[in-house]
């Protein structure tokens, strides 16, 4: 036997659709053989505790599909057990397209937590930074990038920042939204707040004086 609870609740079809592939699954097992001649939509009524109207939809829609014939006043006639795998398989496949649907949803919400603990994480090393700095072990300072700053559209990596300026990017905020800890090939955006770490008087100059070159210089 094959044949799988398809009208379980939990299933992502309507219901009608459920017993159309429960029936499917009897005709695919021989339970009903082609040829056979099912007495009336109120046997299948009460074997599935479902009114007849949903049975009515579920036997069109088998029907449409050459599974079944409803032969007025005499009954449901069994035609193609080909017929029944074929819609068996296309509601499998449908389900997995299903299933994969949810997972990428859950792998975006997932993505969605972790990028907010991660601005999280940085508002915290920022705060910490700042309270640090009255105690004299860290200096955080920030710059904002200019309309008419050279840095726009090169890369951290690109500008050589450590090199010149002695200063360590530890995050941008970028129209609200931190990025953490940079790396060498994010691109500086005109807007984008700066916050880096360095010897509060030689570092802060030296960054000064570095990101508000023009263009060209």
């Amino acid at each position: 036997m094959v044949k799988q609870d398809t009208y379980d609740s939990g299933s992502k079809a309507a219901r009608y659709e459920r017993i159309a592939l429960d029936i499917a699954y009897s005709i695919l097992n021989e339970e009903w053989k082609i040829g056979e001649m099912i007495k009336g939509r109120s046997t299948l009524s009460g074997k599935y505790s479902v009114s007849p109207e949903t049975i009515r939809r579920a036997l069109k829609l088998l029907e449409e599909l050459n599974v079944v014939e409803v032969v007025e006043k005499k009954g449901i006639l069994i035609k193609s057990r080909t017929a029944a795998d074929a819609f068996i398989k296309e509601n499998h496949s449908k389900d997995r397209v299903l299933s994969m649907r949810e997972d990428i949803a859950k792998m975006i919400q997932e993505k969605r937590a972790i990028e907010d603990t991660m601005i999280e994480t940085l508002d915290t090393l920022i705060e910490q930074a700042l309270i640090m700095k009255h105690v004299g072990i860290i200096h955080p300072l920030e710059f904002k990038v200019t309309e008419s700053s050279y840095l726009i559209g090169k890369s951290i990596g690109e500008v050589k920042f450590w090199e010149h300026t002695g200063a360590t990017i530890i995050g941008i905020n970028r129209t609200g939204q931190l990025l953490l800890s940079p790396g060498p090939k994010l691109v500086f955006f005109a807007g984008d707040i700066v916050f880096y770490v360095g010897n509060a008087t030689e570092n802060s100059e030296r960054v000064e004086k570095y990101v508000n070159k023009k263009v060209g210089e």
